[in-house]
């Protein structure tokens, strides 16, 4: 093997697994470890899947040791918003605790590198919506919160030890392998593009516009979509950053431009050529106007170089997924 096998939590997930995938074909070893409470085995389509919890102590310390993994990839997370802000103690749990357990057998066994999957939502509602990584965190929800708490964590400990890290802080992720191998399967999903597409090949009755009356051109929100394969890619470069011996950082994940719903529900249209059913609803409390992040530091410091930096073959790929899942094609 050219490369040491690397640890990776949560890769039977959404984005996980397509990070999995890149690594196999980077010649890494993976060893995945996921609960499967929300990935799915058949998705790990490279490395070595082991069922189980990242939270559990003696099972990862067991893995460490018997892999000799020096390099910690952690996806494993409650990623639904609303879903946090009813249950909050269920993301405290496994998405700060759980990290924390985890970051406890790395540091005994004197794991090198750590790269960790964080969010935008740790800024919360910023006052410009272009965001740099200075722009101050102030996350509104138990989800942000939960993984800026854990990025906390690994700041200190890595001041305090030999662990060097690199924060991933995504936007909003969609799309699917271009091949359809892997795609977004999680059940009652609330990203946009998910949802829009499963409007489109009639999964969904309805799909909803929350506020249109926002300051943007028309009225909608504007997010920052980036498709699941650059994202993954991140990953794969960031891995490369650390074993080159580069310094602890926190990075944005996106392409520095936004799209507003109309846009994005404009373009599903246009690509499944099916008119949607838009149902306009209040704005929902704590959605801000727009969301971009300012990345050039994620592209400069990583030599990331994203490759479907494009609405509609992003539509495309969800489409093409949503459809093999629900076999419709």
């Amino acid at each position: 093997m050219s490369k040491k096998t690397i640890l990776v939590t949560g890769g039977a997930g959404y984005i996980g697994s397509h990070a999995v995938r890149q690594l196999g074909e980077a010649g890494y070893h993976a060893i995945v470890l996921d609960n499967l409470y929300t990935g799915f085995k058949e998705s790990v389509l490279s490395g070595e899947l082991v069922i189980g919890n990242c939270g559990d102590k003696e099972l990862v310390s067991k893995l460490l040791k018997k892999h000799q993994i020096d390099t910690v990839m952690h996806f494993a997370a409650n990623t639904i918003v609303p879903e946090s802000v009813s249950d909050p103690l269920k993301y405290y749990g496994n998405n700060t605790c759980n990290t924390r357990n985890l970051l406890e057998c790395c540091t005994k066994a004197d794991v090198k590198n750590f790269v960790f999957s964080s969010t935008a939502a740790v800024y919360g509602i910023p006052d410009d919506p272009y965001i740099t990584e200075e722009t101050p965190t102030n996350p509104i929800n138990p989800y942000g919160t939960s993984k800026l708490m854990s990025e906390w964590m690994l700041r200190d400990l890595a001041t305090a030890s030999n662990l060097r890290c690199v924060i991933l802080r995504y936007f909003n992720v969609a799309g699917s392998d271009p091949q359809c191998r892997i795609g977004q399967s999680t059940k009652k999903a609330t990203l946009l593009i998910k949802v829009a597409v499963e409007a489109a090949i009639g999964v969904r009755s309805k799909i909803s516009v929350f506020g249109t009356d926002y300051p943007t051109e028309d009225g909608t929100g504007i997010r920052d979509y980036i498709h699941v394969e650059d994202l993954a890619s991140a990953h794969i470069k960031a891995l490369d950053y650390l074993k080159s011996g580069g310094d602890s950082v926190t990075l944005n994940c996106g392409y520095g431009h936004g799209y507003s719903v109309r846009q994005v529900l404009d373009t599903v249209e246009k690509v499944s050529q099916t008119k949607l059913n838009i149902c306009e609803e209040p704005r929902r409390a704590g959605d801000p106007p727009a969301l971009i992040a300012t990345a050039e530091k994620v592209r400069s410091l990583l030599n990331w170089q994203p490759q479907y930096d494009d609405l509609e073959f992003i539509v495309k790929t969800s489409l093409a997924w949503e459809r093999k899942l629900h076999k419709l094609v």
